[in-house]
């Protein structure tokens, strides 16, 4: 299978940490993050990775060019339009590498190997599913999400709270019908004037609207997100309670389970 990591941004939100160096190539437990992602999608049986870099891709190369685990292609793809825009438009300019079932993922979403193994392993009948978690509340921040059983009705940083019943953990399976709806999308959004400015996760929105979209509760195992300098702090915990663990608890879940069950086609 084919991964897709997002990673053109500088993450400014951890300055000074990036001011030269791109988030994907802060060290967590001395590793570099991005290094920490393609272990866990290496050892989930995915063989092909395109990473596409943006600030300071050279040294995104040169993390790239240092790996070296058998079975596996990693390569990246440069986005000249970084600077002025956002994950869409790095979306846009990798889409030509969704030309097959695919995972995407964020550039600063870690998870734990059986996490993205619940995603994988569990039976998939919409052309996209979204990995999804649940906790009491939701910040201004979280990617949330309103879903009915396991059907994605919406996502978005500013649903109305009253709908709102998970969020996305930046980390996406599409089948070949998913690829090919999603980058017509990228490209119908990136055609208007706001395009660069846009997520890419709007275009999931708006297919969400015609029944395509589906979710797969990861609740149970444990992720992290890395925006800020507590995120990061967060996260240099995280990688070293993962490290020769099968399964952890993730903190981020509350104790009542999300309920969510794949549908069978």
């Amino acid at each position: 299978m084919k991964a897709i990591i997002l990673s053109a941004g500088q993450g400014r939100r951890l300055m000074p940490l990036t001011e030269s160096v791109p988030k994907c190539c802060l060290k967590l437990d001395g590793k570099a993050l991005l290094v920490h992602q393609i272990e866990s999608l290496a050892a989930n049986g995915v063989d092909e990775i395109v990473v596409v870099t943006g600030f300071n891709h050279r040294l995104v190369e040169d993390v790239v060019s240092g790996i070296n685990i058998k079975g596996i292609s990693v390569r990246t793809l440069y986005n000249p339009f970084y600077a002025v825009s956002d994950n869409l438009g790095t979306s846009w300019v990798a889409r030509e590498e969704m030309d097959v079932p695919f995972l995407l993922v964020n550039g600063d979403t870690l998870f734990e190997t059986s996490t993205l193994g619940q995603l994988l392993s569990s039976e998939r009948v919409y052309p996209i599913t979204l990995a999804v978690d649940r906790k009491s509340t939701y910040d201004d921040d979280d990617m949330k999400i309103s879903a009915d059983g396991e059907q994605l009705n919406r996502v978005g940083k500013k649903l109305n709270m009253d709908i709102v019943n998970g969020e996305s953990i930046g980390m996406m399976v599409f089948n070949r019908a998913g690829a090919k709806a999603f980058v017509q999308k990228v490209e119908n959004l990136m055609s208007n004037t706001d395009g660069l400015a846009r997520w890419y996760l709007s275009a999931i929105d708006e297919l969400a609207l015609t029944g395509i979209v589906g979710i797969n509760s990861i609740q149970g195992y444990d992720w992290c997100e890395v925006d800020d300098l507590a995120d990061f702090a967060h996260a240099e915990k995280a990688v070293k309670r993962w490290c020769g663990s099968v399964t952890t608890t993730n903190s981020r879940a509350p104790s009542r389970p999300m309920n969510i069950r794949q549908k069978v086609a």
